[in-house]
Order: structure tokens, then sequence, then C-alpha cells
């Protein structure tokens, strides 16, 4: 991976990812999840829907920031693909927090522009934009935002179960990232209006209800 894409991977980066559990927290105050042996399933399951849908974008972006592309376009279709208002929400603050820091980190006409088009871009997209400036591919990008999306719930499932955080790092390991990431890079030069659309109604659905709870009791994670 170019090193650009391993340094927005990093949870130490300071775009806000800490404070998102990808629906984790929901799942496991509804004791879906309570054990290292329900872990597999949830974040496998959510590497192919939204973890995939975040590649494909992330992918996209990073293509775009070389070749030119549309960010309203772009930014727009991953928004009509994304159902739930909590999800779009949590997506657009974390793009806000990626976009501060990699702005100084990675100076940019290109992630100007993107700003000045969609000046609180989703998060896939202004990561991808951030690997492409900074010289990676679309692989690059979409394994970043395929991680992300899996490393999240797997470091909340530690935080909130307080489970072996060795053994939650080895569920991970096992996880197929690469055929998820290489899909999402061949189509990255696409129409965005023809890119992927996977969905996980669940997802949606935790993610909505975590919203309402959050309003109602303390909760670790904003979403």
């Amino acid at each position: 991976m170019d090193l650009s894409a391993l340094i927005l991977a990093d949870s130490r980066f300071p775009g806000g990812g800490h404070v998102h559990s990808g629906g984790l927290e929901e799942v496991v105050a509804r004791r879906l999840v309570t054990s290292v042996r329900d872990l597999p399933g949830f974040l496998s399951g959510r590497l192919r829907t939204a973890g995939f849908l975040a590649a494909v974008f992330a992918a996209a972006s990073a293509h775009a920031a070389v070749d030119g592309g549309d960010w309203s376009l772009l930014d727009g279709e991953l928004d009509a693909r994304t159902p739930s208002l909590a999800q779009r929400e949590a997506s657009r603050a974390q793009g806000r927090g990626t976009a501060r820091a990699g702005r100084i980190a990675w100076p940019s006409p290109v992630l100007d522009a993107l700003l000045a088009a969609t000046p609180r871009p989703h998060h896939p997209v202004v990561l991808g934009a951030l690997v492409g400036v900074a010289g990676g591919s679309p692989y690059d990008a979409a394994m970043a935002a395929a991680y992300l999306a899996v490393s999240g719930p797997a470091s909340a499932a530690v935080r909130l179960l307080g489970l072996d955080p060795f053994a939650v790092n080895a569920v991970v390991a096992r996880l197929d990232l690469a055929s998820v990431c290489t899909e999402a890079a061949a189509v990255a030069g696409d129409d965005p209006a023809s890119l992927p659309s996977p969905g996980s109604p669940a997802l949606d659905l935790f993610a909505e209800a975590h919203a309402r709870h959050h309003q109602e009791e303390v909760r670790l994670f904003a979403s």
C-alpha cells in the first residue's frame, strides 16, 4: 500500500473515526454480538456491504483526483446509496475531519476543488482524493476504506465488550479485503451513476436506532 493510504487507515490519524463504531455498539446493546465468536459474521457482512461501497467510492475518488472528475456527482451518488440519515451524517462528519487533517498533510488544488464543490464530503470521497493526490492508486484507496470499515468496529468491540485484542485482530486479519478491493478498483474509472450499490438494511436500521438511543442515554460512540 501507498504510504498515504497507510496513514489514513491508521487509527491515530485525526480524522475522527475513533468515535464511530460502524453499528457495532447498537449490535452489542441488542446482544447480537457478545464474544469473539460472533465477530467474523458481523465484520464479514459489513465488509461486503458498507465496506465494499466505501471501497468503490474511495477508488473512484482516487481515480478522479488524477484524471479529473465531477466531485459533486461522485459525492451525490454515494449519498444516494446511503439510505440511512444517521449513516450519511456519520460519513460526512468523518469526511470533514479527514479533510481538515488532509489539507495540512497533502495540500493540493485538487482537494481545494473537492471542498469547494462539496464542503462536507462523504468520508470515502475525501479519503480517496487524498490517496490520489499523494500518488496512491485506486486499489490503495479502496484498501484504506475497506480496512477502516472493519477495523473501527473491531476496535469498538474491544472497548465495549472487553475482548482480547489479539483475538479480535486475528479476526480482522482473516477477512478477505484483497478481493473486495480488487473488485472496487476495477470500476474506479466508471461513470459514478453506474457504480455498484450494495446495501445492508440491517446496518441501516441499527444506525437509525443508535441515533435515537443516543438522544435518550449516554453512548460511548457517536454512531
